[in-house]
């Protein structure tokens, strides 16, 4: 038996916050780091951030890949606003946020093989495993709990400006670039809120980290990382 497992999955709310709770912590020890480690322990947490996403997929219907013109439109305007406001706003600094910038490049020597490893580590795991754990907790289980503390009796598709708000602030706060990160949230659930199911926005924010990923290795903009 997989004790940490069955906590996940012993309730619609556990299985929901646990993983990002897991991601959260690692995040934080990850970035208590510099040097080599720091790039080690990022590879563990998107090892981990898959198991969890594997534990909870069965009590976790909503969360399931979709396609749609809208995810795609979306998920290229944020990457758009997230670069093109970035030198025009303070950042929000953090404690998870070291004085040093994700490069693997200057950490392992320009072209390495470690070097571009690590690129593809961060660019896949930020595409495929940031996105259903992040909606999940907060276009899935946040939205709605702050309208109804049986928060999966609410569908997907139902307005509340308060929740809205709250929720996109919440997740805007939890990024270095806090402005841009207010208007992805906003921009993520009024797709979740257009379509009633959580795919699009899953797949919005795989577009945007993928293609920030890919805008930060072709001009060295690793302040965005």
């Amino acid at each position: 038996m997989n004790p940490l497992g069955v906590q996940l999955r012993a309730s619609p709310t556990r299985a929901r916050v646990l993983p990002f709770a897991i991601i959260l912590g690692l995040t934080f020890a990850q970035e208590s780091f510099v040097g080599p480690l720091r790039y080690w322990l990022y590879l563990a947490k998107m090892l981990a951030g898959v198991w969890c996403i594997l534990e909870v997929r069965n009590v976790t219907p909503e969360v399931r890949w979709a396609f749609s013109w809208e995810a795609v439109v979306v998920g290229v305007l944020v990457c758009v606003v997230w670069v093109g406001l970035d030198p025009h706003y303070p950042k929000l600094q953090t404690v998870a946020k070291t004085e040093t910038h994700w490069n693997p490049f200057e950490e392992f020597g320009g072209a390495s093989a470690l070097g571009w490893f690590f690129v593809a580590v961060r660019t896949v795991g930020s595409a495929l495993v940031v996105p259903p754990i992040e909606e999940a907790f907060y276009r899935s289980f946040l939205y709605r709990y702050f309208v109804k503390i049986d928060f999966t009796a609410m569908p997907l598709s139902q307005l509340h400006w308060l929740s809205l708000v709250v929720t996109s602030l919440i997740f805007g706060f939890s990024h270095y670039q806090w402005l841009a990160g207010i208007l992805c949230g906003l921009a993520y659930q009024w797709l979740v809120l257009r379509k009633g199911r959580l795919g699009d926005a899953m797949t919005a924010h795989a577009i945007t980290n993928f293609l920030l990923g890919i805008w930060v290795v072709w001009k060295c903009a690793w302040q965005l990382w």
